[in-house]
């Protein structure tokens, strides 16, 4: 059964903050991946944020005034659905998901400009899409030409993106848990690659047996492309190839999190291949794992976006001092921008129904401040290619740990934190593993 509560209840708040006039948002289209084959389909995330619905040919209206929902959808078609599956046709879907009304998505182009008449305003994406602006551009002047006999066109389109994308940066209760249980299915997805990984294999082996993790417990499609970075790739930020083999003495980092009912997770773990952490490994290691501790522990209502960041980066600037990878002061790395070298990315970013999630991060030129219901990711890194001026034992060490983390009234909620994280619970974890050899299949 859908509970539809949640998105009646988001129509409802977006369109007492509109206030007056109307809002369209169409949703995704199919793609093709190539001649009659098509990608896997997925929805426009905002549109799904006010509708729940996920079939593609779709449209949300909303008229403020009259706090009316309107959806148009692909009819049913039981031809149809015998190639491509079940289809709710506008009828069941305005029941389903709670709208007031709902219309054949082949009435749009005749409807659209009767409901857009004598509204102030139109809130619409304008330039996410070239065609439906056209399309919209279309509908608009059909009313203009209506001019004469009292007919009003929107005089202003506002960019209705702005009003939904800080709706959905504060995470309700239906969203948290949509979010706690993805975590959930990707953190036992990386306790299976650890379990899996041993010298031998492949980097696409272990990514095998992540995806098997996520389907088999019910998320839909990992929220991105699956990160196995092993030796010399952990280097690499937005590895993806994942054909390399597996070498005792090399750390292998992932990043990987999966999709469940939209909403993502995303984790990162580095651990060695042969499941002991060399010296050299376990210095870098954890020096990642206090400035990742250093930014968690800022999160919290009384802080801002970029505390975390600032937080994790004095860390790692004195690390990399330490270990001669920079010299000088902390303030004198910070200032000169030296720890770039070896951590480029910065420590994390809004987490939800895109993986990059909506929302911004500074407001008036200031940093946001943190709010309940907000999740972000925490994520530091180093990553050390090898250099004359570098130590020769840090050269190929790439690690980076990634957690989700819900800002609570009280602090924070670390979602992902059930993903085996310490020097120690790596160690032991990797010890269970039964065979010597690949294949890791559990």
């Amino acid at each position: 059964m859908i509970d539809c509560i949640p998105f009646v209840q988001r129509r409802e708040r977006l369109m007492q903050q509109i206030g007056s006039g109307i809002a369209v948002l169409a949703t995704a289209p199919e793609r093709v991946r190539n001649r009659d084959s098509h990608f896997p389909y997925r929805f426009d995330s905002h549109f799904y944020y006010l509708s729940g619905f996920t079939e593609p040919e779709a449209v949300i209206v909303l008229l403020a005034a009259t706090n009316r929902a309107i959806l148009f959808c692909r009819d049913k078609d039981m031809e149809r659905e015998i190639w491509d599956g079940f289809r709710y046709g506008p009828a069941a879907a305005a029941e389903t998901f709670g709208f007031d009304e709902a219309y054949s998505i082949s009435e749009l182009d005749e409807r659209l400009p009767k409901l857009m008449a004598n509204q102030p305003v139109l809130h619409y994406a304008l330039g996410a899409d070239s065609g439906w602006d056209q399309r919209v551009l279309g509908w608009l002047n059909s009313v203009r030409e209506q001019a004469r006999s009292g007919v009003a066109a929107p005089a202003e389109i506002r960019d209705v993106r702005v009003l939904v994308d800080a709706m959905r940066l504060i995470k309700d209760d239906f969203e948290i848990d949509l979010m706690r249980r993805s975590a959930a299915i990707a953190c036992g997805a990386h306790r299976r690659a650890m379990l899996a990984t041993r010298p031998g294999g492949y980097e696409y082996q272990v990514e095998a047996e992540i995806l098997h993790e996520f389907r088999s417990h019910g998320a839909q499609s990992p929220a991105y492309t699956s990160i196995v970075a092993a030796g010399a790739n952990a280097c690499v930020l937005h590895y993806v190839d994942n054909s390399a083999s597996l070498h005792g003495g090399d750390l292998l980092l992932i990043d990987a999190g999966c999709e469940l009912d939209g909403y993502a997770s995303d984790i990162t773990r580095t651990f060695p291949v042969n499941g002991r952490f060399s010296g050299a490994q376990r210095d870098i290691y954890e020096l990642v794992l206090a400035a990742q501790a250093a930014a968690i522990a800022t999160i919290n209502p009384q802080s801002h976006w970029n505390s975390a960041h600032e937080a994790a980066l004095r860390v790692l600037a004195q690390g990399m001092i330490d270990f001669g990878l920079c010299h000088g002061s902390v303030d004198g790395v910070l200032e000169s921008g030296d720890y770039r070298r070896f951590y480029m990315h910065r420590t994390g970013h809004w987490l939800g129904l895109d993986v990059h999630d909506v929302g911004d991060y500074k407001q008036h030129g200031e940093w946001r401040d943190l709010q309940p219901g907000m999740v972000l990711t925490v994520e530091p890194g180093c990553y050390i290619r090898p250099a004359d001026d570098v130590p020769e034992a840090y050269w190929n060490i790439g690690i980076r740990i990634e957690d989700d983390v819900l800002v609570t009234a009280g602090g924070a909620e670390v979602l992902t934190a059930a993903a085996a994280k310490t020097v120690a619970e790596i160690e032991t974890l990797m010890q269970q593993r039964q065979t010597p050899e690949w294949p890791g299949a559990l």
